[in-house]
């Protein structure tokens, strides 16, 4: 399903994965997006958006936060 300036894949069992697109072209996800995906999953991962955005950002420099609360692959 494409929706406004991104995409979301559902599989087969359920599990989604949502990401949005920068101007760039790169893609970006935000926390929102991670908690849906981990509540999407066959063993649902329900953690708050604090540490969901800490783990995020000890991913850093793998990840980039191009703007506050989201997240893309470092280049």
């Amino acid at each position: 399903m494409v929706h406004g300036a991104g995409c979301r894949f559902i599989s087969d069992n359920r599990t989604e994965v949502d990401r949005d697109f920068a101007a760039d072209g790169s893609e970006v996800f935000d926390i929102w997006r991670l908690r849906r995906h981990g509540l999407s999953l066959p063993e649902t991962v329900d953690v708050t958006d604090e540490d969901l955005r800490a783990a995020v950002r000890s991913l850093q420099p793998l990840l980039d936060e191009v703007r506050p609360g989201w997240f893309s692959v470092a280049n």
